[in-house]
């Protein structure tokens, strides 16, 4: 099972630019996290801090018992083997095929026998869809086969941490669905904690356990997805609906009087944008059929049930709706489904 990371009170800055301040949270052990924001709110800054690539002037960072931001270099060395990171473009050697690409790590962190090491990489780019590519360049392969080599690459030394960069950049919806249902199957399998950082909306309804929100250099929330999907905040409201109305702009955040203009245009019946057809608590993807079920949902909704009651009248009763529905649905799909694995598409 995945381990847990505990952040507290981080700040970082580069010279005087403060990019985010005060940051706490607790990735929970085993489960999807996503961390969400409009562009530029640091959000890939975080994850690379989180496996010491940058260094935050303040504040903790406790993984497996270890602050990295306190230890030495021999003990960040080991931290970071409980890491598998997907980087945005995949970050793969150009002059190595897929093959060698995700061996890689295995040939320069272990000391595996080649027989040993083909039998990981063959399994990890199966989990990834890729067998029979294994032979094939980066270039010659499209941006979501490339993202999915990265991820084999970044599943081979088992790690119990997976960090995930931007997993739809430069993919269409229905490839990031794709990378996305990987994902979710790969929590289902290794019951790993995972981190997103992205800024899809569909991504952000749909896929993770516990959503993050970063804004105007803090984080705004942090916890379970029932609780985020249904909260009255209003940069949380207006991203997770992708509407015009509330405090984010096109370049910087909106002052009062501009914010109050546009809610007078809507009470006109002028349309805001975005999808609030689908406000509310919109259904998790689930791991594909014939896949475990996924320990994360049940630890999930135990600790939604433990705070409901400290929650808005209308959310509690969405709640209460939704995770009726979800366990009607999982009774459902473990008593009903086939166990077929469903066919992956070429990204």
């Amino acid at each position: 099972m995945g381990v847990e990371v505990a952040v507290e009170g981080l700040t970082k800055s580069f010279g005087s630019q403060r990019i985010w301040q005060d940051v706490t949270l607790t990735l929970p052990a085993g489960e999807v996290s996503a961390l969400l924001g409009p562009s530029g709110t640091g959000k890939s800054v975080f994850l690379k801090s989180l496996i010491g690539l940058l260094r935050p002037e303040r504040g903790s960072i406790v993984i497996d018992g270890t602050d990295i931001l306190q230890c030495s270099s021999k003990e960040l060395y080991e931290i970071r083997k409980l890491f598998g990171v997907l980087f945005q473009d995949g970050a793969l050697f150009g002059s190595m095929n897929l093959y060698d690409n995700v061996a890689f790590p295995l040939r320069e962190h272990t000391k595996k026998s080649e027989s040993e090491i083909r039998k990981i990489v063959m399994e990890k780019l199966e989990l990834v869809g890729l067998l029979g590519a294994e032979d094939k360049l980066p270039g010659e392969i499209s941006g979501g086969m490339r993202k999915r080599a990265g991820l084999a690459r970044a599943l081979v030394l088992d790690p119990q941490i997976i960090l995930v960069d931007e997993p739809d950049s430069g993919l269409d919806p229905v490839r990031t669905t794709y990378i996305s249902q990987t994902l979710i199957d790969i929590n289902a399998e290794i019951d790993a904690t995972i981190l997103i950082v992205s800024h899809n909306i569909n991504l952000a309804r749909t896929v993770p356990d516990n959503i993050g929100m970063l804004f105007r250099r803090e984080l705004v929330m942090f916890g379970p997805r029932e609780v985020l999907l249904t909260s009255d905040e209003p940069v949380v409201k207006q991203f997770l609906n992708g509407t015009m109305i509330g405090p984010i702009g096109m370049s910087e955040e909106k002052d009062e009087a501009t914010m109050a203009q546009e809610q007078a245009l809507v009470d006109a019946g002028h349309h805001a944008g975005g999808v609030e057809d689908v406000e509310g608590i919109v259904p998790q993807m689930k791991a594909t059929p014939g896949m475990p079920e996924r320990q994360a949902v049940a630890r999930r909704q135990e600790r939604v049930r433990h705070i409901l009651h400290t929650l808005p009248e209308a959310a509690q009763q969405a709640i209460l709706e939704s995770l009726e529905h979800e366990n009607t649905m999982s009774d459902f799909i473990g008593s009903e489904a086939p166990t077929t694995v469903l066919p992956r598409v070429a990204l």
